[in-house]
């Protein structure tokens, strides 16, 4: 399974937590439509710091359930704190998406998002995964990733440009698919589940000020790889302050794709 690139920090949270209020806007109707109404027993595999399970949560409510599974202890560990900060319980347990170490057949819903770009290789095997912690008769398989080849950043200097670019490099050079978003549909049939629906759009986003995104996020690794130095941390940081300074015409043009897929 690929490390987990991302260190989180306020800001990353911040992003998460906007990530997830813009996803349950978007999403509402498929949310229902896959399972997530009261009463639901749900799983968020590969949770991060929870901001979407707090959200399921807050839908499941207190007759059904939310089981947030993560890598990361950390992750977790905001997970925990959200939920309490929101009222609600959601059941957070170490585990990686294709071993969560949930029982099998128990879920009305499970949710994978933006994930399987990040496991160059083991796509399918996670989605198999998933596909089995569904319950027979209709529990219901939620994916939710990207296609890069439609990301674009406009109003950016060049030298942040430069840090995308040597993040895309770091994602081949793991054998991750950073266009997986325009296959979930096909995963899900390979898992054996029938495809209720297949969508996709192009979101539109005004960072507010402090937030860098998932290259920056990213970049103890790129150092890591040996794709940046302390220089290039440097040049970025400084094009990210000026950007706060004046990031008016700043915007990110992301392609999403969600499917999801029932269990007979």
């Amino acid at each position: 399974m690929a490390d987990y690139l991302l260190s989180l920090s306020e800001p990353e949270i911040a992003r998460y937590r906007m990530m997830a209020e813009a996803a349950e806007r978007r999403e509402r109707e498929l949310w229902s439509a896959a399972g997530a109404v009261p009463g639901a027993r749900i799983a968020d595999v590969g949770c991060g710091p929870g901001a979407v399970s707090v959200r399921l949560a807050a839908l499941a409510g207190p007759e059904g359930g939310v089981w947030a599974v993560d890598r990361d202890g950390e992750a977790l560990a905001t997970a925990d704190a959200l939920a309490g900060r929101a009222g609600v319980t959601v059941h957070t347990a170490v585990g990686a998406a294709d071993a969560t170490g949930l029982p099998a057949g128990t879920f009305d819903l499970v949710m994978l998002r933006h994930v399987l770009a990040h496991n160059g290789g083991r796509e399918q095997a996670i989605v198999d995964h998933l596909a089995s912690l569904a319950r027979p008769g209709g529990g219901a398989v939620y994916l939710v990733d990207i296609d890069v080849r439609n990301f674009r950043l406009r109003g950016a200097p060049e030298v942040l440009l430069e840090l995308e670019d040597r993040y895309r490099e770091l994602h081949l050079r793991r054998g991750n698919d950073l266009a997986v978003g325009a296959r979930l549909d096909e995963l899900l049939v390979a898992a054996g589940l029938e495809v209720a629906a297949f969508e996709g759009h192009i979101e539109v986003v005004a960072p507010p000020p402090g937030m860098r995104g998932p290259a920056w996020a990213a970049r103890d690794a790129l150092v890591a790889e040996g794709l940046a130095g302390p220089a290039d941390l440097g040049r970025w940081d400084e094009a990210f302050h000026g950007l706060e300074r004046d990031a008016a015409d700043l915007r990110f043009f992301a392609c999403h794709f969600v499917a999801y897929g029932r269990r007979g």
